[in-house]
């Protein structure tokens, strides 16, 4: 019988990335929890696997429901967990910061205590973020495990709960648990909440003709580090399979460190509308507190497994400019955020 991964948020962009892989990569049978309202964009190519039970399959859960935990994990009796599952936007979080706590922090601690209860010994893998470091001194740069915590928003801080609600449940109860913090990590399928993806869509509906040669942005000096989201998720399933260490915690990202505004610069130099687009900053999508120094120390997780980035830059903004071309072009209407 094949093993069975559970992926939490499988119907987001990691998510769904993540259900390639392994299915490209292993002999798995992948199993999604989704909730009755989860958007199926990103898994559309796979609803033939769900509809005829080849590999993938899905199941009903929610992290603020107890009872929806404990009857999707009772099914499953998963070997590996990918917790990926969260309300992941920080700018959202600013304006719902309870949900935001309730979802990644108790919502993890939901999970955990169902895994336990249920005496199931999966793998785990909880995804933080590095947004726990949030405001970093350019002297603690590039940032180590090590380096204190100084979320910079309510969704940071929920992280950081996601983190140690994970390391607690190693040490005080033996679960098989690892946290990752990944840094900015980007490609097909990412939210339009997002700066990235919210340039490239913008550049892809005024190549279109549908809205004016502008570019609304926010803070453009914040620095980040960029990864792939396919190399990402394979970071993710080495992690399971390389000698699982119960408790630890890594670092993981790119080799591309710009500022977003350099970020968007490589984004309108792809775009055949590039010397007519202008750029405007709009104050709403400024955040109250940036993390703006985003620039890891991988060493650890890339000494641990031998994982190392393999996507290029400029690959992922391409295929990222190239996903929202192919969405506009569809017909379909977007909000112009």
């Amino acid at each position: 019988m094949a093993e069975r991964a559970l992926i939490t948020g499988f119907t987001g962009m990691v998510g769904s990335h993540l259900a390639d892989y392994l299915l490209e990569n292993t002999d798995w049978d992948v199993y999604g929890m989704i909730r009755w309202r989860s958007p199926l964009d990103n898994v559309e190519h796979l609803a033939w696997r769900v509809n005829s039970g080849n590999r993938v399959f899905v199941r009903y859960g929610d992290l603020n429901d107890s009872v929806s935990l404990f009857d999707c994990l009772a099914s499953v009796k998963p070997h590996y967990v990918f917790h990926l599952a969260a309300q992941s936007y920080p700018k959202t979080s600013f304006e719902s910061p309870i949900e935001t706590y309730n979802t990644n922090i108790l919502g993890t601690a939901r999970l955990m205590e169902t895994l336990r209860k249920l005496n199931q010994d999966p793998v785990i893998h909880i995804c933080a973020s590095s947004e726990v470091f949030g405001r970093v001194e350019e002297q603690d740069t590039p940032i180590r495990e090590t380096c204190a915590f100084h979320p910079a928003s309510p969704y940071a801080i929920s992280k950081v709960g996601t983190d140690l609600v994970g390391r607690y449940h190693a040490e005080a109860y033996g679960q098989r648990v690892m946290t990752t913090r990944m840094f900015t990590h980007t490609g097909p399928r990412r939210g339009d909440v997002f700066a990235e993806s919210s340039f490239a869509k913008q550049i892809a509906l005024i190549e279109e003709g549908i809205i004016p040669p502008t570019v609304k942005v926010g803070n453009l000096d914040s620095l980040r580090t960029f990864a792939d989201v396919r190399d990402a998720v394979r970071a993710y399933y080495m992690l399971v399979t390389i000698n699982p260490t119960p408790g630890e915690f890594y670092n993981i990202g790119g080799t591309h460190v710009a500022t977003v505004g350099e970020m968007l610069q490589t984004l309108i130099s792809h775009s055949s509308k590039k010397d007519g687009i202008e750029i405007q900053v709009e104050p709403d999508r400024l955040r109250p507190i940036d993390a703006d120094l985003q620039v890891p120390d991988t060493t650890k997780f890339r000494n641990h497994t031998g994982w190392r980035p393999e996507i290029t830059f400029e690959t992922t903004m391409q295929d990222l400019l190239n996903y929202w071309r192919e969405r506009v072009r569809s017909g379909r209407g977007f909000l112009q955020r």
